[in-house]
């Protein structure tokens, strides 16, 4: 869900065990204010958008206080992750606002194959600008080009394919990649071995979304039909935030120092703004909303899933993983609500620890590093390492609060006057009966 921008948790000296269980409660009680709001009468779903920052900041900062007032080195903890939640809103605010300036204006209305080429595009496109960059920059175009014919199906098959599954091959992709690169997982190791389970997971989605669409598409007036098959007219505005685009994808790749990456992204963003031509804007329907929601519900989320991070980080190893479809299904049920960039770390950790219990003797030449303990995971237990990464980045599109991109696109959806599922609905409906069973295929057969 974001980028760490900082020493994870995972490999710091910071004690964790003493860190009680009934402390995760916060956590789940803020999911549970998220899953179900929304689903009250007015009068509850009113209240709740006019107070969930309240209820946000209001469990993070007890959660925050009980790590000042008990745990050692608390506040360091809690100084880091205000770091990790700083890089993301910085990352996810800044692609939000550049892609607010361009406009792709289409005239005319999708057919099923239009739509799965665009989201075939946005796949391929998440690996080069990452999951939320695509997402941010594609998601108004999929909406106007299904104008006449939205449904909830559309906004879910796009957070499953391009905020999620599709950016599973290059460390640009996703944040848990990442940060394997930055542990010294080569550039192009997970494209060289991850490419056949990437055509199958979003081979596999596009054709469900396929069907979905062509049913649904065949119930529409004929009229709009034949409109659709008609040649669409496509025009681009505000070119120069193709730029600033750039500039934030290259900022990611700046030393950690001095809050250099999250400034330039910032700036970029700030220019971005400035410099967009009103009528895009206008165009666009942008507004400051969407970003709005989502920082103030995710600095909750933040900050009370320290402790199911921490519980993770000091029981992980009690959990009895020996194969890597154990990792895959381990990871992937943890991010689904959890940050999976730390996720992510932590079960590398639990991968690096088992083989060397396993195999010592491969260790005892290294120098301790991490990077020098990747490398020898990287010979020895490829999959582990292919199943943490796969894990990670697919289960992030379970549920709305798996990766960042994906309550954004909701968000951004529900500003249009899109119907999307509701979170439970989102999970019953779709993640349930049509990518769980698509991603445990992988884990059984292809891990």
């Amino acid at each position: 869900m974001s980028f760490l921008f900082i020493n994870q948790l995972a490999t710091t000296s910071l004690s964790t065990a003493d860190i009680p269980l009934w402390l995760v409660a916060p956590f789940a009680l803020l999911l549970l204010l998220i899953a179900v709001f929304p689903l009250t009468p007015a009068g509850g779903k009113a209240w709740w958008e006019h107070h969930y920052h309240w209820v946000s900041l209001g469990l993070a900062a007890l959660v925050a206080a009980y790590y000042f007032a008990v745990i050692p080195h608390g506040g360091l903890l809690v100084a880091h992750t205000a770091r990790e939640y700083f890089s993301f809103i910085a990352l996810i605010g800044s692609l939000f606002v550049v892609a607010g300036g361009i406009h792709i204006n289409i005239k005319g209305s999708a057919t099923p194959l239009e739509n799965v080429v665009l989201l075939l595009v946005g796949a391929v496109l998440a690996n080069f600008v990452g999951t939320t960059g695509a997402s941010m920059v594609l998601i108004r175009p999929f909406i106007r080009m299904n104008k006449a014919r939205i449904r909830p199906y559309h906004i879910v098959f796009f957070i499953f394919i391009v905020s999620n599954v599709g950016g599973s091959l290059t460390p640009i992709g996703d944040p848990p990649l990442f940060l394997g690169y930055l542990r010294g997982v080569p550039f192009f190791w997970l494209v060289e071995r991850c490419i056949q389970h990437w055509l199958v997971a979003v081979g596999a989605l596009l054709a469900a979304f396929a069907v979905f669409d062509h049913l649904a598409f065949k119930k529409i007036p004929r009229a709009l039909q034949t409109k659709a098959e008609q040649q669409d007219i496509w025009q681009f505005q505000g070119p120069i935030n193709v730029v600033f685009l750039a500039v934030i994808i290259g900022a990611v790749f700046l030393p950690d120092r001095w809050f250099l990456r999250e400034i330039v992204m910032l700036s970029a963003a700030f220019a971005s703004y400035r410099l967009t031509p009103a009528q895009v804007h206008t165009l666009n329907h942008f507004s400051f909303g969407p970003i709005k929601e989502v920082a103030f519900l995710f600095v909750g989320i933040f900050l009370t899933m320290m402790p199911a991070l921490g519980y993770l980080e000091t029981h992980g190893r009690e959990f009895g993983l020996s194969k890597p479809a154990h990792y895959y299904f381990a990871a992937g049920s943890l991010s689904a609500v959890l940050d999976n960039a730390p996720t992510y770390v932590n079960f590398l950790k639990l991968a690096e620890v088992s083989t060397k219990a396993a195999n010592p003797g491969a260790f005892a030449a290294t120098d301790g590093s991490d990077a020098a303990s990747v490398g020898v995971l990287l010979i020895h237990q490829p999959l582990l390492v292919i199943a943490v990464s796969l894990g990670a980045v697919f289960f992030g599109a379970m549920t709305y609060i798996g990766n960042g991109p994906n309550f954004m696109v909701k968000s951004i959806a529900e500003s249009a006057g899109v119907k999307v599922p509701s979170f439970f609905g989102y999970i019953f409906k779709y993640s349930l009966p049509i990518l769980l069973p698509i991603l445990a295929l992988i884990g059984l057969f292809l891990l």
